[in-house]
């Protein structure tokens, strides 16, 4: 008999991101409008909300304008920032190029949108859905999906508190708590535990292609008042990947509010060289005299990193099962040439939540919300998907510049209503790593601790924090693969993918190497996850609360 304690919801959200906050509001709006209670429960294993939240961020507000349509005045920190310019480099090692944006098709474009903290929007989403009354429970992890009898989802279970490192309970354990719902509607972002679980449960993934991925590195800087420019947007592409490494990516640059800027790299995780450092490509990108003359004079406050989805149309998955669905990153809808995500991620939670309200209202019990994926096939979102679907392939396929023309090419095309008779596909990221001794060796400078740091420095600015008496939280199939095939093989890459030095080879000049996993250090990205090569690494949910503590990323 289990000890857990229940408690019962129509609907029960797992994360407190933009596409969960969106659906809860949703529901609720639903509701008030029919004049009926729904109830509705969030949860969110970070601290507070917005604690593991990290983008960029240039945001469309075409799905908030949609949510919410007094946003601008109603107090969303969002709307401190309109974007006032849009710049896109193309840098070598010493110089830069602007690329003109008239050759870009409109939708390209950022006019309108808004820069700004995805972290603060979601506090500010969380007010207006608890003024709801959306009940909010941060701090606590979902680590386990709930199923009836039949085999549909019925709710999630949160984890167990005050379990020590060998797993038996401690002074201060506590029981998880058991969340039933009619609906449950997953929302955890790139490459959710729970998500991986429901997805292999009802094979969601049987008709489309693997989800592909980039690691996002981000950091905020105080800069100079004489080099802030309110509104400016930068991306840039080309230098430092490509140069010995044979991988993609690119960097970003946002003059927010307050004197900051958002500034990090994202590098796409099918690169092939085991040598790559993810994070040491950041440190080296800022070194570029371009972005060196913006950070010079000013001082790094905060650091995080993360996944992101990168495989967009084709890679989304069948959205719904019996009882839920997925909504948000953690089912893809990221637009990587727009190199945005909020507003396609809030529309799906809105969609999701109108099909739960109206399956709730039919008292359906926990049947599959067929007019959710219905929804989205009719929606803004999957056509700005269908348009963009070639650019990622064209250019992993063909290269920077090649692959760059190309993918422009066939968007102008579809943009202008010549639909491309093909979609190209992709592989996984973690098949094709080349072995150690044939993939050139990359020499990366020293941090300077002036432009560019170390990893422990920059863990320390993202808060991190876990219990240090508590159980593993990355698990390893075979505990022994990583010395004995990773190692000779490969050089063990997890030594270096991982932008927070989790992952250690110790003991290798003495003979005796042994696999060291610091699990405090982690900043819950997930790129472990989904680089490894034999998919050895698993990444669950530890205490909640625990993680990175972002204040404003």
């Amino acid at each position: 008999m289990s000890e857990r304690e229940s408690m019962p919801y129509d609907v029960v959200i797992v994360g407190a991101g933009p596409a969960g906050l969106s659906a809860a509001i949703r529901l609720k709006q639903k509701a008030g409008e029919a004049g009926k209670d729904v109830s509705v429960c969030v949860i969110e294993k970070g601290s507070e909300v917005g604690a593991h939240i990290l983008s960029g961020a240039v945001i469309d507000p075409k799905a908030l304008d949609e949510l919410l349509p007094e946003w601008r005045d109603s107090g969303c920190p969002l709307a401190a920032t309109p974007v006032t310019e849009n710049h896109h480099w193309i840098l070598t090692e010493k110089k830069k190029i602007d690329f003109p944006h008239f050759l870009l098709p409109s939708f390209m474009n950022n006019h309108g949108t808004y820069t700004g903290s995805l972290g603060s929007l979601c506090r500010w989403l969380a007010e207006q859905a608890e003024g709801l009354g959306v009940e909010i429970f941060p701090g606590f992890a979902a680590a386990e999906v709930l199923y009836d009898e039949a085999g549909a989802v019925r709710g999630v279970a949160t984890g167990d508190m005050g379990v020590t490192r060998d797993g038996e309970q401690g002074p201060d354990y506590q029981p998880g708590m058991e969340l039933h719902a009619r609906y449950t509607l997953f929302a955890e972002g790139a490459r959710g535990h729970l998500t991986k679980q429901v997805k292999a449960t009802y094979d969601l993934e049987a008709d489309c292609d693997p989800q592909v991925y980039g690691i996002g590195i981000k950091e905020l800087w105080d800069i100079p008042a004489d080099k802030h420019e309110p509104g400016r947007v930068i991306h840039t592409q080309g230098w430092p990947l490509n140069v010995d490494s044979h991988a993609n990516g690119g960097g970003f640059l946002y003059h927010q509010a307050n004197g900051q800027v958002a500034l990090g790299f994202v590098t796409w995780l099918s690169y092939k060289n085991p040598h790559l450092s993810p994070f040491q490509e950041m440190q080296r990108w800022k070194t570029h005299p371009a972005i060196r003359a913006i950070l010079e004079g000013g001082k790094r406050v905060s650091y995080g990193a993360r996944a992101i989805t990168d495989g967009g149309f084709q890679s989304v998955p069948r959205l719904v099962f019996p009882g839920g669905a997925l909504i948000g990153c953690c089912a893809g809808f990221l637009n990587v040439p727009r190199i945005k995500g909020t507003h396609t991620a809030m529309k799906s939670g809105m969609m999701a939540a109108e099909a739960a309200f109206d399956a709730v209202m039919a008292d359906r019990g926990q049947d599959v919300l067929t007019t959710y994926p219905e929804a989205y096939e009719a929606s803004w979102v999957y056509e700005e998907l269908r348009l963009v679907r070639n650019t990622v392939p064209l250019v992993k396929k063909f290269g920077e510049t090649a692959g760059t023309i190309l993918a422009g090419t066939t968007m102008w095309a579809e943009h202008l209503g010549i639909k491309m008779p093909f979609t190209m596909k992709h592989k996984p990221d973690h098949v094709g790593m080349l072995r150690a001794d044939i993939a050139p060796k990359i020499d990366y400078p020293k941090p300077d601790g002036v432009i560019s740091f170390d990893r422990l420095s920059s863990v320390f600015l993202s808060n991190t924090n876990h219990g240090e008496d508590q159980p593993c939280h990355l698990k390893l199939g075979d505990p022994d693969r990583p010395v004995a095939y990773n190692l000779p093989l490969y050089d063990e890459p997890a030594q270096r993918y991982c932008p927070a030095g989790v992952y250690e080879v110790v003991g290798e000049e003495e003979g005796n190497p042994r696999f060291q996993i610091n699990a405090q250090n982690c900043v819950h990205c997930k790129t472990c996850d989904i680089k490894d090569m034999t998919q050895n690494i698993t990444w669950v949910s530890p205490e909640g609360g625990g993680g990175p503590n972002y204040p404003n990323m």
